[in-house]
């Protein structure tokens, strides 16, 4: 470890020293078997919300992530840009730490000149400092274990986990759940009809693991133009594909980024408390807007020989012929080896396995809301309405108890509490909202407790001895004698 690193490490365990207040314990003690907060997915989201839980002194919490340990994070793994999109400046995972912020981390393993001349953040190397984040901070993380079920005791209340692990199913109880599992933590990756009818090995998604490779000498088809879709055309042609042709459906590629507008304090610190109707107006013209490739995307492929871009070219079916791929568009038929699809997301409960058995009792937006004609959104509509720290509501009050201790800090959260925490950039804003929010609740549910404990307080702040008016300076003696 290079000494300016072991340096910061010191600084951090001093400055989370100087700003604990308060210290004490305020937690009622449980049975030892049960979590106070249980976070699913130990992503940047997940490991700064089991930090602020610690700074709040909120510490029986876990969290549980299905990758296995050691540099398997989404960053590894499907995401295949070079660097972050966001700004080098970026900071959220440290929630006011200063020594804990990625300018500092880098800076003590790479030198001020290093950070000075850096662009954007490379993304293997936020997974380092994610790794790094966890390891300095002592966050307990539980990998290789996936979610299956969520369940509730009717007589204590407690939400039950159920967990697949490599050594069999396991079972632990939590007062409270934090979903904290990213873009698709509310529904699933995006796969339209048309591509149904193709065989799966012909039909990839830019979120699942592709054997580029495999790829070489192959001629590709992508589908879409965001960020994603140009960085596996990239990869795809990197990795030696003979040609990439990008199908858009669009007339024209965006060029605007809501997101750069997005980064000041008012729209992060204070979208959460818009009226409905300026909620639904905000979030419906940023999703409907899209982002554009990164100039450093576009840049990997605009030069390349191999690559064809065509707008206005939605996909209207799909074919095996020839043992190639066809498909059609109003821009005519294309024919590859393979497709590879950049389509996003789709906001459905109903998809997530551990919410499936309950999804149709959580109240979404278009249950609770009614935009103005021609202001409709299929998207907006299917998103949850949450309550304010983040948590499910029920449709029907009294059908789904369990859903008031669920806290949804994904991308579904977007239309409720703004860019909150499956973005980076609206993490400094919204995962100490979703802390502040899940110590109100187990607050306000022992708050007899506490009332209690107050009553019973009897540690006393004055200690010297008290003389009383009527002794006499013989008896005061006397007394303190005693």
């Amino acid at each position: 470890m290079p000494a300016a690193l072991a340096r910061l490490e010191q600084d951090i365990r001093q400055q989370l020293s100087l700003v604990d207040y308060p210290a004490r314990p305020w937690m009622r003690p449980a049975a030892a078997d049960v979590l106070d907060v249980a976070i699913i997915g130990a992503g940047q989201t997940g490991l700064a919300t089991a930090f602020g839980l610690r700074r709040q002194k909120v510490d029986k919490l876990v969290l549980f992530d299905r990758a296995p340990p050691g540099g398997t994070g989404v960053w590894i793994t499907f995401a295949r840009m070079r660097t972050l999109r966001t700004p080098k400046h970026v900071t959220g995972p440290d929630l006011g730490l200063p020594a804990l912020t990625p300018r500092a981390y880098f800076t003590a393993r790479d030198g001020e000149a290093a950070w000075d001349s850096l662009h954007k953040i490379g993304r293997e190397d936020w997974q380092d400092y994610l790794d790094w984040y966890a390891r300095v901070l002592e966050l307990p993380v539980r990998h290789e274990h996936t979610l299956l079920e969520i369940g509730q005791e009717a007589e204590t209340g407690l939400l039950t986990l159920r967990f697949a692990t490599p050594g069999g199913e396991v079972v632990r109880r939590a007062r409270k759940l934090v979903l904290a599992t990213g873009m698709d933590g509310a529904g699933a990756w995006q796969i339209p009809p048309p591509f149904g009818a193709l065989p799966p090995g012909r039909v990839l998604h830019t979120a699942q693991a592709i054997d580029f490779a495999a790829l070489a000498g192959k001629r590709l088809l992508v589908i879409g133009a965001g960020a994603s879709a140009f960085d596996n055309l990239a990869t795809a042609l990197e990795a030696g594909a003979a040609e990439a042709t990008m199908l858009v459906r669009r007339p024209r590629m965006p060029r605007v980024n809501p997101f750069r507008w997005m980064e000041q304090a008012g729209y992060l610190g204070q979208y959460h408390a818009l009226p409905d109707l300026l909620k639904w107006r905000f979030t419906r013209h940023i999703f409907e807007l899209n982002q554009p490739p990164p100039q450093e995307s576009w840049d990997r492929v605009a030069a390349d020989p191999r690559f064809r871009l065509v707008m206005g070219a939605p996909v209207e079916s799909a074919r095996m012929e020839g043992g190639a791929v066809v498909l059609e568009t109003p821009r005519g038929a294309f024919g590859a080896d393979a497709v590879i699809l950049g389509t996003g997301f789709t906001f459905d409960l109903g998809l997530r396995p551990e919410l499936a058995p309950f999804a149709r009792h959580i109240r979404l937006w278009r249950d609770a809301f009614t935009p103005p004609a021609g202001e409709e959104s299929a998207l907006c509509g299917a998103s949850p309405y949450l309550s304010p720290d983040f948590a499910f509501q029920e449709k029907v009050p009294g059908a789904a108890p369990l859903l008031r201790h669920i806290h949804c800090m994904t991308y579904a959260a977007t239309l409720s509490m703004g860019l909150s925490g499956a973005s980076i950039s609206g993490m400094k804003y919204g995962v100490p909202r979703l802390v502040d929010g899940l110590c109100r609740a187990l607050w306000l549910e022992d708050a007899e407790a506490h009332l209690a404990a107050l009553r019973a307080f009897d540690l006393p702040e004055l200690t010297a001895p008290i003389p009383q008016e009527h002794e006499t300076p013989e008896e005061r003696r006397a007394g303190a004698a005693e």
